[in-house]
């Protein structure tokens, strides 16, 4: 039974072992490219790439494809939407749970139904247009918002259903308002929800690439997806600064998961045994 346990983990491992190996091929693949001449990467293989290494192909993609303004771009809307999703977010989770009337209850399923439904983009561009948000970086950092808070509100009502009531009475009691009851008390005890919401958010919003192309005519205020878009139009015979533009378009958002990874795994389980 031993033997078999031990044959049954042994074939798991080599199973995970071989399609993580799979998965970081195109990663591997745009990080050999990018140290390449132009010469070298336009067979775009797994070859190691030769010394010294293409470092300036990665200065010639900066100064080129305007990295510096789209990185500031990709960040401002990215900071701007966590903060407002965060915000929305742990107020509407905050009220309609534990305010738990029927109307709150449809409330929040008609929130919730915006994770599954599509965005219809010709209704959302006239709305954008009336509203005078077009192609306005405001416009997207609330469009961006609006699109994260439908999970966002679902993943922090389970949480808050968690966190008991008899906090809320006894502050009220002490003489505490609706304020400060929520950002004093009850918001510092959303922490690891509040993590997984700023990680998933960040994450989201910076990979976005339709909403940015539909919404934003000007290409100074396009994010870094589109800036990549961008230099392969205007680059796409020169494989090794594509690899190179890929690559540090990639890197925030890799950073961001490995730091941030473990509280999407808690924060994501930490409210599901009520909601």
């Amino acid at each position: 039974m031993k033997a078999k346990q031990t044959i049954r983990a042994i074939f798991s491992n080599a199973i995970a072992w071989i399609i993580s190996a799979i998965c970081l091929i195109p990663l591997l693949l745009i990080i050999f490219n990018s140290v390449k001449d132009k010469l070298a990467a336009s067979d775009m293989n797994l070859k190691l790439p030769d010394f010294p290494l293409a470092w300036e192909n990665f200065t010639t993609v900066i100064e080129k494809g305007k990295l510096m303004t789209s990185f500031l771009n990709s960040l401002t809307y990215s900071v701007g939407s966590v903060f407002l999703c965060v915000i929305f977010a742990s107020l509407a989770a905050y009220v309609l749970s534990r305010n738990a009337s029927k109307l709150n209850g449809i409330l929040y399923m008609f929130l919730v139904l915006g994770i599954t439904m599509p965005i219809n983009y010709v209704a959302l561009t006239k709305v954008m247009v009336f509203l005078h948000l077009n192609n306005t970086k405001l416009g997207i950092i609330l469009l961006y918002t609006a699109m994260q808070l439908p999970f966002s509100v679902f993943l922090l009502h389970g949480f808050v259903a968690r966190i008991p009531t008899d906090l809320d009475e006894a502050a009220v009691i002490d003489g505490c308002g609706p304020a400060r009851l929520f950002f004093t008390i009850i918001m510092p005890l959303l922490k690891p929800a509040l993590a997984t919401v700023v990680v998933l958010t960040f994450l989201n919003t910076w990979n976005e690439f339709v909403s940015p192309l539909y919404f934003l005519s000007s290409s100074e205020k396009w994010p870094m997806p589109l800036s990549v878009y961008n230099f392969f139009g205007m680059y796409y015979k020169d494989w090794n600064l594509v690899c190179a533009d890929i690559l540090l378009t990639s890197l925030p958002v890799i950073i961001v998961y490995l730091l941030g990874q473990k509280y999407i795994v808690s924060g994501m389980t930490a409210g599901a045994v009520k909601g």
